[in-house]
């Protein structure tokens, strides 16, 4: 009687090694996601320019690509034809795509070609009236 009282005791202790294993492979997996998104992000400065300037532009690489997505309190110019243009380091711009849909919504994000090496600023781009409406500029040039 006595061995099987001894058996049951053993049976009930948690066993504290198992439980630190799963903790601490919890806690670097929450480590491991939460950097790699924290490396991947960059926030502009404000939006300045005559038709273009509440909000901001964050910079994000999803699956690989370059995204450029807009805040939400970004207001679209009241322009014709305003496109997405970026200008890289070098002062290369490149007109990518219409802010509008044509639905007139607005695109709040776009993924932006290979072929642009480096961002420096992103601007709002009349192509109707051929003129910077406003841009908003990165701290340092993102990837």
């Amino acid at each position: 009687m006595q061995l099987e009282i001894i058996w049951s005791q053993k049976q009930q202790k948690p066993n504290y090694m198992n439980y630190k294993t799963i903790l601490a492979s919890l806690t670097a997996l929450v480590i491991a996601v939460t950097s790699s998104f924290a490396q991947d992000s960059h926030k502009s400065g404000p939006f300045q320019g005559a038709k273009a300037n509440k909000g901001f532009v964050t910079h994000t690489t999803v699956n690989g690509k370059s995204t450029l997505t807009l805040s939400d309190d970004f207001v679209p110019p009241q322009t014709p034809d305003p496109h997405w243009q970026v200008v890289d380091s070098n002062g290369k711009t490149y007109l990518l795509d219409r802010l509008m849909t044509k639905e007139q919504k607005v695109k709040k994000s776009i993924v932006v070609p290979d072929y642009v090496r480096d961002i420096a600023k992103v601007q709002m781009w009349c192509a109707f009236a051929e003129t910077n409406l406003g841009e908003a500029a990165f701290e340092s040039p993102v990837k």
